[in-house]
């Protein structure tokens, strides 16, 4: 797990899990380039990486904009040189309601930024890393790429595009030293799912969230920590010839004789 040297670029780095990982790179030794729409949350991100003494920077994209997508690129470019391990983590949750009342617009703006936004991203840093020879790219999907998800539509087929993007993308380059891999975070620990919670019951959202851990057999939430560690073993060598597939974090509630209740990362 040594990125001495290494760069690595995340998007929706102001976030709970892009965090975490942009705080993981940097004990490990990366240079960190951090993407996200908020400046301020994406810019604390990068000054408690460069506290830590790791190189890094921010940079403000809209990740559903080609022009912002190329301007992230550039920039680490011109920054660092190279782009060793990208983390295509920016997404939102939207809102909940039933498939027949959900809001057009929405669903729109979901499908945009959680599908999109991954597309132009695969988009415009493979050829970075073609270019170089290796790389390491981790999709964030979702337990509901596998499973349903009462409520969320837009999400639901949003993180199931993700999926098939991140099997599709490494099948183009597997024999090109590239490799393209998912995480698929069940509930964790995070502003996402205080907002889910909060939806689903405003009177009361800490009862969805302990109905929810009682459903995992860990009986808790996945740390952001925990979904780092697991994006950092997905770009080192040691998941050397692992690519085109996806690593669960629900806790063991998938394999546990039913599919996940309505929650996710």
């Amino acid at each position: 797990m040594d990125f001495t040297g290494k760069v690595a670029l995340i998007t929706g780095g102001g976030g709970g899990i892009g965090r975490a990982t942009v705080l993981g790179f940097a004990a490990h030794g990366a240079k960190v380039v951090v993407v996200d729409i908020d400046e301020a949350t994406g810019q604390a991100s990068a000054e408690l990486a460069l506290q830590r003494g790791a190189e890094a920077r921010f940079v403000r994209a809209d990740v559903t904009q080609a022009v912002d997508v190329c301007s992230y690129v550039q920039a680490s470019l011109d920054a660092y040189g190279a782009i060793d391990c990208f983390f295509n983590n920016a997404g939102i949750e939207g809102s909940i309601a039933p498939t027949q009342d959900y809001e057009e617009a929405m669903f729109d703006k979901v499908i945009s930024v959680n599908l999109k936004g991954m597309f132009l991203g695969l988009r415009h840093v493979l050829p970075v890393m073609l270019r170089q020879g290796a790389g390491a790219i981790v999709n964030s999907a979702s337990i509901t790429s596998l499973f349903g998800g009462a409520g969320m539509p837009a999400y639901v087929a949003s993180k199931h595009g993700v999926l098939g993007l991140t099997k599709a993308a490494a099948a183009d380059v597997a024999r090109l030293g590239i490799r393209v891999n998912a995480i698929c975070p069940g509930p964790v620990a995070t502003r996402m799912m205080r907002s889910l919670e909060a939806q689903r019951n405003p009177a009361d959202p800490e009862a969805i969230a302990a109905a929810i851990r009682a459903s995992i057999p860990t009986g808790r939430y996945t740390t952001a920590e925990e979904v780092a560690n697991t994006v950092l073993y997905l770009c080192s060598s040691l998941s050397g010839n692992v690519t085109g597939t996806q690593i669960m974090l629900d806790g063991g509630r998938s394999g546990s004789g039913g599919a996940p209740s309505p929650n996710f990362r």
